[in-house]
């Protein structure tokens, strides 16, 4: 049974920072590509951040230069560094795993909010 859980979301102010991480199980990690989508209230779910197998990595625009993602193969975990956070990055945070194009796997989802 694949499981991918989330940790690390919460209420941050402005300008603040949050690391999410998410570990996985029952899944071949080594070979997956792993990434981190997002979903506001009222919006679609987009790809924050993906890295593959290799370790390269992809950015929405929205977050490239704040938000840094990386893997740990020997630990089977993805994690998410977001600095310098906007009202707009508030949303439920899902961690993806993927096998080749006809399989993923989803985590449950962290909220993150970022508010005064």
């Amino acid at each position: 049974q694949v499981q991918l859980v989330e940790s690390g979301g919460g209420l941050v102010q402005p300008g603040g920072s949050l690391r999410l991480s998410c570990a996985a199980s029952g899944i071949s990690f080594n070979i997956a590509s792993m990434g981190w989508y997002r979903q506001a209230p009222g919006k679609q779910r987009e790809l924050v951040a993906g890295v593959s197998r290799r370790g390269d990595t992809n950015y929405a625009d929205s977050v490239r230069g704040r938000f840094t993602i990386s893997r740990d193969n020997a630990k089977r975990t993805v994690c998410l560094q977001m600095n310098s956070l906007k009202p707009e990055d508030t949303a439920v945070y899902y961690c993806n795993g993927r096998l080749g194009v006809t399989t993923e796997y989803w985590g449950q989802g962290t909220q993150v909010t970022v508010s005064s």
